[in-house]
């Protein structure tokens, strides 16, 4: 007679070692008895990317709408208070909305390390950039303390959206390795375009810095009370970071053309040719909020712009090589979840 098997049914039996071990190590235990799909991680993968671009929109909500220090102290909303309260208005809410979307930000990472973690077979660069993710979240969470608590400082705000901008370069790298393997890479162009693309990257770093800089000392200062601004001249600072906008816009169309000259594969062109639309409609945002007296809306709609550009320059960077799968990879999974004995 057969023997029924204590795994046969579709929930495992959990012994108290079992339970042990999900204590000790939660990931190892989850790795241990499923297996995403290559389209789970990298969904996981696309969520957290997302996530920090609506936290850089959110954020820019927050000081357009003079929300800053709605919430004046941290990590409580108020002294008293972990949340905002009724009289605290519409001011409170909005910067209270954007600190709980921090959480959203962290579940949609920490399913991005899951999945990784438990890929099969195990791949530690990718669930490395997961934790990264994590960490500059954790970092960036509590400078935005620091960022209410010495009253919406421009260096301090500045500091928070370039590490934001990081945290969305990591994202976006660990969202294209998702979709590749991990062999040595090859690359599918020469050294030459690669330097012109390192120059774009490096003019497309230097246009999101002096854009701090713009907000720095521009009129937003985020919240209705006077607040510090950085003590150069607005318009100035605008003229320069219009060039540097122009210098990536020359580059990304110098590249294209250049790309077209020695017959590239068809990835790098196509994320060239998306970058330049990327930051022809970011242009005509810059140019009309400039002249028309910055409206809160545009404003919003730039920053976001500035978060896809700085996604397109990185996805043209990445496209300059391929990575096959590593010679030792074994046939991936199968599309369902598997059970494994502990």
């Amino acid at each position: 007679m057969h023997k029924r098997s204590p795994y046969d049914g579709r929930v495992p039996n959990v012994t108290r070692a079992d339970a042990v071990a999900a204590v000790r190590n939660p990931l190892a235990f989850i790795a241990e008895r499923w297996t995403p799909t290559p389209r789970t991680v990298q969904r996981a993968a696309l969520a957290a990317l997302v996530m920090s671009v609506v936290i850089v929109v959110t954020g820019g909500a927050v000081r357009l709408t003079g929300s800053g220090l709605g919430c004046p102290t941290w990590p409580k909303c108020t002294a008293d208070s972990l949340t905002a309260t009724s009289a605290m208005g519409f001011h409170g809410a909005i910067e209270f909305g954007n600190r709980m979307l921090t959480y959203v930000l962290c579940a949609a990472v920490g399913w991005a390390i899951i999945a990784a973690r438990a890929e099969k077979p195990s791949r530690r660069g990718l669930t490395r950039l997961g934790w990264a993710q994590f960490w500059v979240v954790m970092s960036n969470a509590v400078l935005g303390g620091i960022v209410v608590l010495v009253g919406l400082n421009p260096y301090t705000v500045a500091a928070h959206f370039v590490a934001t901008s990081a945290l969305i370069a990591i994202a976006t790298v660990m969202w294209q390795r998702t979709r590749e393997g991990d062999g040595t890479p090859r690359p599918l162009v020469g050294k030459s375009v690669q330097q012109l693309v390192w120059f774009l990257v490096a003019a497309s770093v230097l246009l999101i810095l002096v854009g701090t800089v713009v907000t720095g000392a521009g009129p937003h200062a985020g919240d209705s009370s006077e607040v510090e601004r950085m003590p150069l001249d607005w318009e100035t600072v605008s003229k320069v970071h219009a060039v540097l906008a122009w210098i990536v816009v020359s580059l990304t169309f110098a590249l294209w053309f250049v790309l077209k000259a020695v017959d590239a594969p068809k990835g790098p062109l196509g994320r060239t040719r998306d970058l330049f639309l990327i930051l022809l409609a970011q242009g005509v945002i810059g140019y009309v909020q400039y002249f028309t007296d910055l409206p809160e809306i545009l404003v919003g709609l730039h920053m976001l712009g500035s978060a896809l550009v700085w996604i397109a320059v990185l996805r043209v960077l990445l496209a300059l090589r391929e990575r096959p799968q590593a010679s030792a990879d074994v046939p991936g999974p199968s599309s369902e979840p598997t059970l494994t004995r502990a």
